[in-house]
Parts: structure tokens; C-alpha cells; sequence
């Protein structure tokens, strides 16, 4: 077990430490309002901690307090990891980012588009083409989620078991034969809607590469970068990591928070989910993104080369196009207005238009427990923030965002 430690002190690292404490004043804010009940703030420039902040408790009734080593789940923040993993097979040649689907999961074979109507009424056509594997890197090969309840196709994957991505008691595989049973909602590469599709990317890992996913993501990603703490479940039982684990709360009508069920994390789950099974630690998600930062390399591990990586955090969506103008009506709200998205994770192409001042380049991504990272390649500057709120109204990340971006002096 490694824990984060500050490196640097801000102000040599080209940080504004009145900035830094108008950032943790915020955020501890929100836990002294109840809306949170702890969290961890770190900011590293040019791969040295020169912020690192905990607070709050990482179990309220327990009385745990939030510390360095603290473990969190990072739902989303798992398709990074998975992209990755896509990435280096790509890169040994072994899968394309132009691959058809159905060539590694035969199930996907002659995928069927909406046309109209719902339920027993709905009306489908043959796809133009097949979903490629970077139609799923990008959320635009037409899946979606029974959550949003936006869509006749959305009620579809409900009716099928799917509202929360995985039929009860599946495992990947089964799961992934569900999906292929599903029509999308529009053409292959038209539009951008945030998916199932790092699931099934994380089956497509497993044929391609003969492994179980946690067993690829352990041998090529996280022992490679030193990340003992990270993976898709903890030590079973009363354990060190288990002690460290922090508790999963919801966001209550009123605003406050209440304990809610979790990832099942305690003991190898059934389901691998590409697409948000991870626990990790902020030294652990630290070392991923100065791995990305410096461009697939870290304490001398190559994992990708630097076009590959520069490739995965590059807007992949079409012109000019950005999340709230190419993405699906659920998705066009002006939080997505100057962002493009690359494999999983999302890009700033236009500052100007976006909630919270950025930089151009600007990549990342957040989980649905309110954690969120990103990387400003400009300022040599890696950002994380780890809590634990499954949130219903609660908007924390542009003005975060707005804070750290005024801690840069240079």
C-alpha cells in the first residue's frame, strides 16, 4: 500500500495558494452542509504533488475519518483504464480501431437502427454499416442506458433487465449477449450518447486477449504502474483495504446524504464492468494520469506510445462538434457546450463555451459517486477529486474546476 504524499511546495510549483485555500474552503464547505462526507483534493505540476487535501469522514457513523489511502469507487472513471487496455491490443496488432464489432463478438452481427414507435409497436431497420470498435471507444455506436428514460430504446434495455447495465445475477458475457439483442437508437457514428459501450469493450478485451478482464487490467495496466490498491474488488473479509474502503452514500430529497448499496467490491464480483467496477486510491489514479500525461510512459514502463495516447485524449467527434451539439437530446445541455470527446474521455476544444474556465486539451472524465480527474497538458497539471455521493441535484465540478484553473500562475 502506497499513500499520496504532497511533494512540492504550491507556490514553487506555479500555484496560488490563496486559490488553493478559496478550492478547500469550498469543498469544505459542502461537507460541513452535510452534502458531502468527505473528500480528497490533490493537484500535482509536472508529476510532483504541490496540493493534497482530506476532510470530512470516509464512514460518518463509524466516525473514519478521510485519509490519503482512503479507497474509493470510481465507477466511470474505470473507461479510461479501459480504453487503455482497447489500446494495447491495437497497438500489438491484434484488434484495429476500424475492427467491425461482429468480427469478435458474433452476436453484434447485422445490428438493427430505430425507426419508430415503442414496446411491442417499435420499428427497426438494418444498420448502413456495422458498430467498429471505435464507435464504442467514442459513445457513438447508437447503445445507450435504461436509466434515462428519454427514449423508446431506453425503455427496451429497462424491459430487459437492463436499468442499471447488468441483468441481475449476469456476468459480462452474458450481459454483452443482451446488449446485441438491443436496436440502437440512431446510425453508427451520427451522434454521441453515453453508453453501455465500455462494457461491452471490456468483453471485447477478454476474446481478444484470452484473459478475464480483471486478470488484463492486473497484468498489462495496474502491476506495470504500481497500482496495488486499484482493481475490481478489495481483500474479502476483515482486511487492510477493507478498513480503508470508504462508505457509498446517496444524495437525500433535502440535500443531505444516506449510506446506499455499493459496487460489490467484497470478493471477485460476477460482473467485470469495464464500464465503472473499479476501486482505486488517489496514489493509484495519480500514477494512471501521469502515465497519460507523459504521454504512455512512467518510471521507465512504456504502456502506450505517445501518438496512441495523444490519439485516445484527442477529439474524435467530427468538425466541430461537441457533446452538447452532436450528442443525443439527454445530452445536450450547456455543460457539454465546448467539449469534444476522445476514447472515453472527454476534451476541451473550445474554452470559451465551456461552464468552468479550461485549457485547450484539457482531458478527463468523472464517476458517478462525484469523483472526477483530468489533465491539462498545457500546465503540466493533474487534477483528482475523490468523495463518495451518488448525487441527485448536487453540481460540484465547474466550480471546482473554476478554482483550480485560478490556483495557475503559470
Amino acid at each position: 500500500m502506497a499513500r499520496l504524499r504532497q511533494e512540492v511546495d504550491p507556490a514553487e510549483a506555479g500555484l496560488d495558494e490563496k486559490a488553493l485555500d478559496r478550492l478547500d474552503r469550498y469543498a469544505t464547505r459542502l461537507v460541513d452542509d452535510g452534502r458531502l462526507p468527505g473528500f480528497l483534493v490533490a493537484l500535482a505540476r509536472d508529476g510532483r504533488i504541490a496540493h493534497l487535501t482530506t476532510y470530512g469522514r470516509r464512514d460518518v457513523a463509524a466516525g473514519l475519518p478521510v485519509e490519503a489511502d482512503t479507497l474509493w469507487r470510481i465507477y466511470s472513471m474505470t473507461k479510461p483504464v479501459t480504453a487503455v487496455a482497447v489500446l494495447l491490443l491495437v497497438e500489438e496488432g491484434r484488434l484495429s480501431l476500424d475492427d467491425p464489432l461482429d468480427r469478435h463478438l458474433p452476436a453484434f452481427a447485422g445490428p438493427r437502427v430505430y425507426v419508430d414507435g415503442s414496446g411491442a409497436d417499435m420499428r427497426t431497420r438494418p444498420a448502413d454499416g456495422p458498430i467498429l470498435i471505435r464507435h464504442l471507444l467514442t459513445h457513438t455506436a447508437g447503445m445507450t442506458f435504461g436509466f434515462y428514460h428519454r427514449h423508446p430504446v431506453d425503455a427496451l434495455y429497462r424491459d430487459s433487465g437492463l436499468e442499471y447495465s447488468v441483468p441481475p445475477g449476469a456476468d459480462l458475457t452474458e450481459t454483452t449477449e443482451v446488449y446485441a439483442r438491443m436496436p440502437l437508437q440512431f446510425e453508427p457514428g451520427t451522434r454521441w450518447n453515453y453508453s453501455v459501450a465500455s462494457n461491452v469493450l471490456g468483453r471485447v478485451v477478454e476474446v481478444v486477449s484470452g484473459q478475464p478482464l480483471d486478470a488484463f487490467f492486473a497484468e498489462r495496466i495496474l502491476r506495470p504502474l504500481g497500482m496495488a490498491d486499484t482493481g475490481f474488488h478489495i481483500e474479502p473479509g476483515p482486511s487492510e483495504q477493507s478498513g480503508r474502503l470508504a462508505e457509498l452514500y446517496g444524495e437525500t430529497d433535502d440535500g443531505g446524504i444516506q449510506p446506499v448499496p455499493g459496487l460489490p467490491v467484497h470478493g471477485r464480483p460476477r460482473f467485470l464492468s469495464g464500464s465503472g467496477g473499479l476501486v482505486s486510491s488517489a496514489y493509484d489514479f495519480h500514477r494512471f494520469m501521469e502515465m497519460l500525461r507523459r504521454g504512455g510512459e512512467l518510471d521507465g514502463v512504456r504502456l502506450l506510445s505517445a501518438d496512441t495516447v495523444g490519439l485516445m485524449t484527442r477529439n474524435q467527434l467530427p468538425g466541430d462538434a461537441t457533446l452538447r451539439s452532436f450528442g443525443a437530446p439527454v445530452h445536450q445541455e450547456p455543460g457539454n457546450d465546448g467539449l469534444g470527446f476522445g476514447f472515453n474521455v472527454s476534451v476541451v476544444t473550445d474554452p470559451s463555451r465551456t461552464l468552468a474556465p479550461s485549457s485547450p486539451g484539457t482531458y478527463g472524465w468523472t464517476g458517478a459517486a462525484t469523483t472526477a480527474f483530468w489533465v491539462d497538458p498545457a500546465h503540466e497539471l493533474t487534477v483528482q477529486f475523490m468523495t463518495q455521493v451518488r448525487p441527485k441535484t448536487l453540481k460540484v465540478f465547474p466550480e471546482l474546476r473554476r478554482l483550480v484553473h485560478e490556483a495557475l500562475r503559470d
